[in-house]
């Protein structure tokens, strides 16, 4: 009874045994080592302080993590299977135990055994270490190794590449660089381990040589091209499409050599073009950068009378409310740079752009900004103001040159009524150049006619800002100085010099400072640029200056229309406050205090709110300017 009872028992866990053994080998093979449980460190969670465990078993290695919110997080991630003993043999079963006294600085040291065992063991195709690299798992130690590996190939060999080691060096570098395989990259203790992977990738394919075909070597998240190019070619049209993740969804890369160029190269070369799908987020996570990358990464390696070329960016993710940008990756400073490329041609689906390949820049791509653009409603908004305020300034002037002769018979009647004709004629013209402006925005095929039409954008508002500045030191020069006068054609002349003067000076300077770097227009619209030279300031600065003077001259008006009421019977305190209301209704559009709200406006993740007040306030500003004129009148004749 009891060896029957005995033999059923072996029986039973027979089948429970294999299959804990398969489960053990399934964990085995996972893409990822998983961190240890919150609070598996030795000691007490308090926060920034650091903690070191051992990777698992059958791994070398350790985990850094770092407490935060009395929780640990694993930060940094060391754990790796390859190593020089056993990237060359036919099996990863047989990988010995390590302890945990491996640190990353130990890589280069490995990686170099590594390479130099691979050049002896198979130098014509590199093939004899690529099935156990396709086996390993995709942890940070090992990709770390990969990488460092897939470097001193580059470094090392100093003769021509074939078709067979690109392929072996493509199938390599195809492994890390699996969708999969993304989050473990922010692991690596080396932060630049994406570039220095990139930057091994182009310098190898640098060394790519045709013998009689032109090579094309897919891979699923890396894929090389390399054709031929004389002097008659009719250009050139090397076209990728590939997966982003695992879903069954592709995006599409262009590089484009028009004819012009071609005729540009002096003897028969070659194009090389590698396209990326998964490098800019591998990119973005590792080195923990803000932006997202919205399409393929394509390098492409030219002749050296090659200066431009156009490529074509299937967009990853169709948005039309956020911006993009057309970069270059800078290989001495590991970021994006947008002075390597131009927006040609942008649509929800895809973008067009025009780049400069060199030493310093062989890879692009597109950006996605993290803010959205404005709100449909703030565009509706704007246009339908812009209608109605372009026909009130129209009545305005209209209203003003009929009765010129009749309204400004005194000298102080003829400055104020001169100052609201010039805010009229310079709010007009500004207008008209804003809707040129829109026009020319978007797909930018009209530079200069962009630049143009920035630059009268910026005068003629800028003129405005002015005039109402003039305006109000009018207003300031009647409450302020009464005993001296001064003659009037002195005074017409300092308001023109301001209303005018100022803002030329302004403008000029701007286009004159940042033109010549292509830095004074967006890349997305014809106004002034904000990224990379700042020169929104030309307009932000001036114009926020002048609402706070604008601001201290309705500030003393109160005060003046305040004083004569002292002492007064209640109805006439009444009246008072009816009046200064009145006053400050009348003069915070015509001095321009409205454009105040803009502060909000530029501040990041602000409330939609602020946008459609600022909109209202300022699409509408003068549309009430020929009402206003008979009523501020009243505020002259109180204040003078």
């Amino acid at each position: 009874m009891t060896h029957t009872f005995l033999l059923f028992c072996l029986v039973f866990l027979l089948p429970t045994e294999s299959c804990r053994t398969l489960c053990q080998a399934a964990s085995k093979s996972k893409e990822k080592v998983s961190a240890k449980p919150h609070g598996a460190c030795d000691g007490v969670c308090v926060d920034n302080s650091h903690c070191s465990q051992p990777c698992p078993p059958d791994t070398s290695g350790n985990m850094g993590f770092l407490c935060r919110r009395n929780k640990w997080h694993k930060i940094t991630d060391t754990c790796q299977t390859l190593t020089a003993s056993n990237i060359f043999e036919e099996d990863l079963s047989t990988v010995p135990s390590f302890g945990s006294t491996v640190y990353s600085k130990e890589y280069v040291k490995k990686s170099e055994t590594i390479a130099d065992k691979l050049m002896q063991k198979c130098p014509q195709d590199l093939s004899c270490v690529i099935k156990n690299i396709q086996r390993s798992p995709r942890i940070p130690g090992n990709i770390a190794v990969i990488v460092q590996l897939l470097h001193n190939i580059s470094t090392m060999l100093s003769t021509d590449v074939d078709e067979a080691k690109m392929q072996s060096y493509s199938i390599m570098a195809n492994h890390i660089l699996d969708s999969k395989s993304i989050s473990n990259w922010t692991f690596i203790p080396e932060k630049n381990s994406s570039c220095v992977l990139l930057h091994s990738v182009n310098s190898f394919a640098r060394k790519l040589l045709i013998n009689k075909y032109p090579i094309d070597i897919s891979d699923v998240f890396i894929h090389t091209m390399c054709t031929s190019i004389t002097g008659d070619t009719k250009g050139k049209n090397l076209t990728f499409s590939m997966r982003v993740n695992d879903t069954g969804s592709r995006v599409t890369g262009r590089v484009l050599i028009s004819r012009d160029e071609a005729q540009k190269v002096r003897s028969p070369s070659q194009v090389v073009s590698i396209a990326f799908p998964t490098l800019g987020a591998i990119l973005e996570a590792s080195l923990l950068e803000n932006v997202t990358v919205n399409g393929l990464v394509l390098s492409v390696i030219l002749p050296k009378e090659l200066k431009r070329i156009s490529l074509v960016f299937e967009k990853i993710q169709n948005s039309e409310d956020r911006r993009t940008q057309c970069v270059g990756w800078h290989s001495l400073e590991s970021r994006w740079d947008q002075h390597a490329c131009q927006m040609i041609q942008e649509t929800s689906q895809q973008a067009v752009c025009k780049c400069r390949p060199s030493k310093l820049f062989t890879s692009f791509s597109i950006l996605m900004s993290p803010h959205t653009l404005r709100s449909p409603i703030l565009t509706y908004i704007t246009y339908i103001g812009l209608g109605v305020s372009i026909c009130s300034l129209i009545l305005c002037l209209s209203i003003e040159a009929l009765v010129w002769s009749r309204v400004t018979k005194t000298e102080i009647s003829y400055l104020r009524h001169l100052c609201i004709a010039n805010v009229a004629a310079t709010l007009l013209m500004a207008d008209a150049w804003f809707i040129v402006a829109s026009f020319l925005s978007g797909p930018r095929t009209h530079h200069n006619g962009c630049v143009a039409a920035t630059f009268f954008v910026h005068f003629f508002y800028l003129a405005v800002f002015f005039w109402m500045l003039a305006k109000a030191l009018l207003i300031l020069y009647g409450i302020l100085i009464v005993f001296h006068t001064l003659p009037k054609s002195v005074l017409v002349a300092s308001l023109f010099s301001v209303g005018y003067g100022c803002p030329l000076v302004i403008a000029v300077i701007t286009v004159a400072a940042t033109e010549p770097g292509k830095g004074y227009l967006r890349p997305e619209a014809c106004w002034l640029n904000w990224n990379m030279t700042k020169a929104l300031l030309a307009f932000v600065v001036p114009a926020l200056t002048i609402v706070v003077v604008n601001l201290i001259t309705v500030t003393l008006v109160i005060v003046k229309t305040r004083r004569a009421t002292i002492g007064s019977s209640m109805f006439q305190e009444v009246r008072a406050i009816v009046r200064i209301s009145k006053n400050i209704a009348i003069l915070t559009p015509l001095l321009g205090l409205t454009w105040g709200f803009g502060i909000a406006t530029v501040i990041d993740d602000s409330s939609l709110v602020f946008h459609i007040l600022f909109s209202l306030l300022n699409a509408f500003q003068v549309s009430s300017n020929p009402s206003d004129q008979v009523k501020s009148e009243r505020i002259w004749k109180e204040l003078l």
